[in-house]
């Protein structure tokens, strides 16, 4: 009955079929952080008086098709929890162990899988970088908040050409990456977490461009 309850309060919520992923299960459905709220606020309601799990405040909005089907975990609790273990990793240490975990309980991990795996590592080290709200706006990526100094200013400049910065909201806007320049589709899944992995190391934690390639 806790586990009716929990899912029917993520349905009114509008995530929709969260666990399934068929539908709306997707992060780019809801926001990473809304996600990952409704996922927490889910598997509280599953504990003996459990409260509200604790997630640090992130906003990650990417076009990225990213969850745990049915086919792999099949039971909804386990779903659950695996979820809410990659929701609330703070380290690498910690992602590279749940992914030792789902290997050995349920096998290599599907494309959609590995996505869901790609956020939590983006979502650590947007976190090391200061950062609480990566999403798309527009043509653009948002970072925020950001507070430049003079040779981050131009290495965004320089690398990220066509890059607006705006110090009174602390907000910095990237072109969003594009398959080709004129009429391209938006890079998407793996390839636009790489992207934004790759601004983040350069610009904000001053990687080499080979450091934030690699």
């Amino acid at each position: 009955a806790g586990m009716q309850v929990a899912m029917k309060d993520l349905e009114i919520r509008g995530a929709g079929n969260l666990l399934g992923g068929e539908q709306s299960g997707h992060i780019e459905g809801v926001g990473f952080d809304l996600y990952v709220r409704l996922v927490g606020e889910a598997v509280a309601e599953l504990r003996d008086g459990g409260g509200p799990v604790e997630v640090p405040p992130m906003k990650i909005e990417l076009p990225v098709d990213a969850h745990l089907p049915h086919e792999y975990i099949p039971g909804e609790r386990l779903r659950l929890e695996a979820y809410r273990k990659l929701a609330q990793a703070e380290a690498d240490e910690q992602v590279e162990e749940i992914v030792a975990e789902l290997t050995d309980r349920y096998g290599p991990l599907p494309e959609v899988v590995t996505n869901l795996v790609e956020v939590a590592r983006f979502r650590v080290l947007a976190r090391r970088a200061g950062l609480s709200e990566v999403t798309v706006q527009g043509n653009f990526v948002r970072l925020a908040p950001v507070e430049l100094r003079e040779s981050q200013m131009l290495r965004l400049k320089r690398v990220y050409p066509g890059s607006l910065v705006k110090p009174a909201v602390r907000t910095v806007l990237v072109p969003a990456p594009k398959q080709a320049r004129i009429g391209g589709k938006p890079v998407r899944d793996s390839e636009v977490l790489q992207w934004a992995s790759r601004l983040v190391r350069a610009v904000l934690l001053g990687e080499t461009e080979a450091e934030a390639a690699g």
